[in-house]
């Protein structure tokens, strides 16, 4: 059940703060490595109020490289939690201590560039979110990309953000980089937040964001969304997100029961939040489906592959994916090396991999 505890402590201090005042929130598990870059780049933005780090029960230097960032200027707090909860229930550790008119959210491995809030609030009026679209890169190889390269047919530009795109825009396709609109990182105006009592559902370790973001905008949240305008995402390979358990994803596909349950919404809408219930329960069933070959279980795999049709046509895709990219592994493995390295020197230079 989505999380609706009112923050009566900071409620009544949201007019004493100018409404182009940000507070950063940012929930952080072992990222003694980008934590510093993280809060600096926060407290470097002018707008910004407060930082709250939340370091979530971290086994490494995670909150003292935070304090080691601190600028002098009294804007950090850092609040170190006994065991570990989640980034939601983190996230919400840290709105319960916001009081600028604006919060915005800041993973630990990522980082803003100049000026991004100065850009954001200079087009917030009438908007109660404001996300950018995302710069993508790697600790690893460095590479840059952006999350979405266009949204719909055209090319990308400030749109208002409507339920049924945002749910709709949150379902990946197998073998596809992901791009869903729930990695945004937006600006929320703190108002709204309280005035409908949202906070991120804390059941969930994945997705969060996505559902705080529905919940907001079945309530009537009006959200925009514009080109870049400073978010950069670090993506590394040992993320939560990217070794998630079915548990996590189970959870984050019965929060869209919650959702389709909301009063509010249209017959499109519960439709919308229908195909993404079905897109996590695909996942899922795949992994039901991994579980049950590891056991050698018949039964186990039929009911989780005949689940409905479109779990067996996304189980049918990655199974034979799967059967492919073991094939040419056992093909790498017959292949003499000198005949690999033979073929190598032929490939255009234009089409070789950096570092080929």
């Amino acid at each position: 059940m989505f999380f609706n505890e009112r923050n009566t402590s900071a409620g009544d201090e949201s007019g004493q703060c100018d409404q182009n005042c940000v507070d950063v929130i940012i929930a952080a598990r072992n990222c003694e490595k980008t934590i510093g870059r993280a809060v600096a780049s926060a407290l470097a933005q002018i707008e910004v109020r407060t930082v709250i780090v939340v370091d979530d029960a971290s086994s490494d230097k995670t909150a003292d490289r935070a304090h080691a960032a601190d600028d002098g200027s009294s804007r950090l707090t850092v609040l170190r939690l006994p065991e570990n909860l989640g980034p939601a229930a983190a996230r919400n550790k840290a709105l319960a201590l916001c009081t600028a008119a604006w919060v915005a959210v800041l993973d630990g491995d990522d980082y803003f560039l100049p000026d991004r809030f100065s850009r954001m609030l200079a087009l917030a009026e009438g908007w109660d979110l404001i996300a950018d679209n995302l710069l993508q890169t790697s600790e690893d190889h460095g590479h840059v990309d952006v999350l979405l390269p266009t949204l719909g047919k055209d090319p990308f530009k400030p749109v208002q953000c409507h339920f049924e795109t945002f749910v709709l825009g949150n379902i990946s396709r197998p073998g596809c980089d992901r791009k869903e609109l729930g990695f945004l990182q937006p600006l929320m105006r703190r108002a709204f937040l309280l005035e409908h009592a949202l906070r991120y559902n804390e059941k969930l370790r994945i997705g969060e964001d996505y559902a705080l973001c529905a919940h907001a905008l079945a309530a009537g949240a009006r959200f925009l969304v514009v080109p870049m305008l400073g978010y950069v995402a670090v993506f590394r390979g040992n993320s939560l997100s990217s070794s998630a358990s079915k548990t996590h994803f189970e959870r984050l596909r019965d929060a869209d029961l919650d959702i389709e349950a909301l009063a509010q919404l249209t017959t499109a809408e519960r439709a919308a939040v229908r195909a993404h219930y079905r897109s996590i329960d695909a996942i899922v069933q795949w992994m039901e489906v991994i579980e049950s070959v590891k056991e050698r279980n018949a039964s186990r795999f039929l009911a989780a592959y005949s689940r409905s049709l479109y779990v067996t046509k996304y189980i049918s895709a990655r199974l034979g994916k799967e059967l492919i990219k073991r094939s040419f592994k056992r093909i790498r493995r017959t292949v003499p090396s000198d005949v690999l390295a033979s073929r190598t020197q032929f490939v255009p230079a234009r089409l070789a991999k950096p570092g080929a």
